[in-house]
């Protein structure tokens, strides 16, 4: 009998953060989960980080890590990222798919602390592998698109019967997005199965594109002047004029 990818070994990542920007805000604490099976007992490897600028209120009240408890027990920035670079690279080379939610934020935020702490980029630790993404947010958009509603991981996780013990803690978050990848996956089975993880990388960042063109067009209506980001898993880097 075979097993559907969907079924088996994935991985997923997720960041908390001091805020929204990608390039001006800091990791302060990431996860990555890994699962060889669905069902089985997931590994976790987790990272607190103290990022050396103010944590905002608004951020802490998001997740709830405070200056404070960041200083005492958050290691510098820069090992940390560069564990964190290794990590995603393994999982690439072992031909693991990643989970990550809304890719273009955690991978882009990641890909700014590696050149901020590192001077270098997510793509030197991929150079002699492809990672392979798979982000719950376009492939739920894509297969339900009419469905009304929000798209935040608390509502996919809802929608698609996933528990969520612990919303806005990156370990818990990771987990809860690999479990709805593979939730859409079964409900979608008849347009997914005989795709392959990566030739579903290449069609995300087809219908990211398209997904990013509708919500501009929608804010263009509403008077928003917004700009969406059509770029799928990760952000360019932003070339400033000299």
């Amino acid at each position: 009998m075979t097993t559907h990818w969907y079924e088996g070994p994935l991985a997923a990542f997720d960041t908390e953060t001091t805020g929204v920007d990608v390039e001006e805000d800091r990791i302060v604490s990431a996860a990555l989960v890994v699962q060889d099976t669905a069902g089985a007992r997931p590994r976790v490897t987790r990272w607190l980080v103290n990022p050396g600028i103010p944590v905002p209120e608004a951020a802490t009240a998001v997740h709830g890590l405070t200056d404070d408890h960041l200083q005492r027990n958050g290691r510098w920035p820069a090992p940390v990222m560069e564990e964190v670079g290794r990590a995603l690279a393994e999982q690439a080379a072992m031909g693991r798919p990643l989970v990550v939610m809304n890719a273009p934020f955690d991978l882009t935020i990641l890909d700014r602390e590696l050149r901020r702490h590192r001077a270098s980029s997510l793509g030197r630790y991929l150079e002699t592998t492809s990672l392979c993404v798979l982000d719950p947010r376009v492939l739920d958009k894509h297969l339900d698109r009419y469905r009304k509603g929000r798209r935040t991981l608390t509502d996919l996780c809802a929608h698609y019967e996933v528990e969520l013990d612990a919303a806005h803690d990156a370990a818990a978050d990771a987990a809860a997005a690999m479990e709805v990848v593979r939730a859409v996956a079964r409900r979608f089975a008849s347009r997914l199965e005989r795709l392959t993880p990566a030739e579903l990388h290449t069609l995300q960042a087809v219908w990211h594109a398209a997904q990013a063109r509708g919500l501009q067009a929608w804010f263009a209506r509403q008077g928003t002047p917004e700009l969406v980001d059509p770029a799928w898993p990760l952000r360019p880097e932003l070339r400033t004029a000299a």
